[in-house]
């Protein structure tokens, strides 16, 4: 599989948005947005979790975009709690929308890990509450969404969901209240740790069933 990466900023409401945006070598079938974990936690989108999601996604023909976050890489802005995050990549949407129109008439993902879901979830909500397009599958890996909830949440009955046995930075206990609340199916990888480690293999499988079925 051939990967075209190229580097394009966006505007956000602290200004520069700095992306990576990895295009298949065929015409693309629609684009992913994805989002990386903790920012004052080494998180950035060069996680090797966001990095096989990535992958995961140009494989299937999606246009994968890749930002940091406030305050990462030479993002500007500083770090605030996933509030600012969730508008810039309001802002991102509106600003890749205009950029590739013909892109944008495809499928479209949003994905996240750890933090990132609870910026995605939250910008599923936001957009879906002012009317605008969703997402065509939304994916969560480690989920965090209620550590830096702000605002109501409602996601899909088919958010693919998953979470490691063993985490040790979100306690599965934490994870299955969040999946309870929200009446969505958690997939459960044994002994599996937040990060994944030595199980990304397992998670990209989980994934491109996921988008098999777009």
């Amino acid at each position: 599989m051939l990967v075209r990466t190229q580097k394009i900023v966006f505007q956000g409401q602290a200004g520069a948005i700095d992306c990576i945006v990895d295009f298949p070598d065929d015409d693309p079938q629609g684009w992913a947005l994805v989002l990386h974990p903790h920012p004052l936690h080494g998180g950035s989108r060069d996680n090797k979790v966001v990095t096989t999601i990535s992958r995961s996604c140009v494989q299937r023909g999606l246009v994968a975009v890749r930002p940091n976050f406030r305050g990462v890489g030479d993002s500007e802005g500083e770090f605030d709690a996933a509030v600012g995050e969730t508008a810039d990549m309001q802002q991102l949407v509106v600003q890749f929308e205009e950029a590739y129109p013909q892109v944008v008439t495809g499928k479209w993902v949003l994905a996240g890990f750890s933090f990132g879901t609870s910026v995605a979830a939250q910008l599923y909500a936001a957009r879906a509450e002012q009317g605008l397009s969703v997402p065509d599958a939304l994916l969560l890996f480690g989920s965090a969404v209620e550590r830096f909830k702000f605002r109501e949440i409602n996601i899909p009955d088919d958010t693919l969901l998953v979470h490691g046995e063993a985490d040790e930075v979100v306690p599965l206990s934490e994870a299955m209240n969040f999946a309870r609340a929200h009446q969505v199916p958690m997939v459960v990888m044994p002994d599996a740790s937040h990060f994944f480690h030595g199980r990304l293999i397992t998670l990209k499988q989980l994934l491109m069933q996921r988008l098999a079925a777009l």
